[in-house]
């Protein structure tokens, strides 16, 4: 394929996707179960070569002046590759639900009908960055029997590739089409716009980095796209709340990694509980370089913390997503309000409440509109894995189709299934 006609390469890769889709469609569990396990056997055993890729993805990277989370989250280390082979290992030992029928019902005409689930067929993936992410694309993809159109950034060429040619290596040696998994080979931006107007070959779209990335797709897009634009998780401190959990909660959701759409951005804390918490977890904040942005109240408590840096926050504080050392912070008068508050500023990805009264848990997890909602837990675990789906293809916002980290079952359609013995329609 020539690499510089896009139109040509592209319609290629959509012409080789669908023919591989349905032999994956009919692909035994076992035969996709054999590839996972492959690929989890190849990711370990080429850790040195693919570190060493990474490498000079990340060398090239900082050449061109990348730095900060975005070039943490090019990274590609020994104990990121373990997690994918954990991931791709797990998805293995998962029951294959395709082909599965639910809801058989008797008709009065004496028909039966149900529902089987279905893969969707074809995806296209566009990403930034995380080269992680086409181990967690095309694993999904083997087990959900799907095929899929990767297209990573320029910045992770080198990684994508060798991830691509271990993927396609396993695919083989399973006995399943290489093709089921292809990367396209070129950086060129006209690529994506061959890709996400392909119908033909393509069924749904999902874009996966920055908020411009996600936005072009969504308005260019001629085939459905699944996506989530923002990261505005909140963290609301309730009163009454344990204290020392909350410091334990807030400083994970907002300080185990800055880099993730799931990081807290934004906490809320209850004026009945603001003067015993907030000192204290201004102090932890300050003590690993995080900037607060303040409401007045908050910023009056924060005031006399050692090392602390305090800032004025603006209205569009509110709605930022800071994927950095920063956390916008807001008193409030309980959960009604923090409710309203993150109703109308979130990005409806994730939000969580800590506290001790159930009656205020249950009304945030029935009342806050986001895909994912907790109590007493770090916003940090909404994640495909963490929740237990083997890896994620991305998270989503929209509330059609998938919701949420999207898995296996995200990947998959339903299909009617009508039984009958010969019952015609009067």
């Amino acid at each position: 394929m020539n690499a510089h006609n896009i139109p040509e390469l592209m319609q290629a890769l959509g012409q080789q996707a669908k023919t591989a889709s349905a032999a994956m469609a009919k692909a035994s569990a076992a035969h996709k179960s054999a590839a996972l396990r492959h690929l989890a056997a190849l990711l370990r055993s080429e850790t040195t070569a693919l570190v060493a890729a990474n490498q000079e993805d990340l060398n090239r990277s900082k050449t061109n002046g990348l730095d900060g989370p975005m070039l943490d989250r090019l990274k590609l280390s020994a104990s990121i590759l373990e997690t994918c082979a954990v991931g791709c290992e797990q998805l293995a030992t998962m029951p294959d639900i395709i082909g599965s029928i639910s809801g058989m019902t008797q008709q009065p005409s004496g028909i039966r009908v149900g529902q089987m689930r279905v893969p969707i067929g074809v995806f296209g993936m566009i990403y930034e960055s995380r080269p992680n992410v086409t181990i967690e694309a095309a694993s999904l993809a083997i087990k959900s029997g799907n095929a899929c159109i990767l297209r990573g950034g320029s910045e992770a060429l080198a990684s994508n590739t060798a991830l691509a040619k271990l993927v396609q290596q396993a695919l083989q040696a399973a006995g399943l089409p290489a093709e089921a998994v292809q990367l396209v080979p070129t950086t060129d931006r006209a690529a994506v716009g061959e890709l996400i107007a392909m119908p033909a070959y393509v069924d749904v779209i999902i874009p996966r980095g920055g908020k411009g990335l996600i936005e072009r797709i969504s308005k260019e897009a001629k085939v459905p796209v699944i996506k989530h634009l923002d990261g505005n998780c909140h963290t609301y401190v309730d009163d009454p709340c344990d204290v020392d959990m909350a410091l334990t909660v807030v400083d994970n959701a907002k300080t185990q990694k800055y880099s993730p759409c799931n990081a807290t951005e934004s906490l809320l804390v209850a004026r009945g509980v603001a003067a015993a918490f907030l000192p204290r977890i201004g102090a932890v904040l300050a003590g690993k370089g995080v900037e607060m942005r303040c409401c007045p109240e908050s910023k009056a408590l924060l005031q006399g913390v050692k090392g602390v840096v305090l800032t004025d926050a603006t209205e569009q504080d509110w709605f930022e997503e800071y994927l950095a050392p920063i956390i916008s912070i807001k008193l409030v008068s309980g959960v009604d309000e923090a409710i309203a508050h993150i109703n109308h500023y979130s990005s409806h990805h994730t939000d969580a409440i800590l506290t001790l009264n159930h009656v205020h848990g249950q009304r945030f997890v029935r009342e806050v509109d986001s895909a994912s909602v907790m109590i007493n837990a770090s916003t940090r675990f909404a994640d495909g894995f963490e929740y237990g789906l083997g890896a994620e293809i991305g998270i989503s916002t929209d509330k059609f189709h998938a919701r949420g980290p999207v898995g296996i079952e995200g990947l998959t359609s339903l299909k009617y299934v009508v039984l009958g013995a010969g019952e015609v329609r009067s």
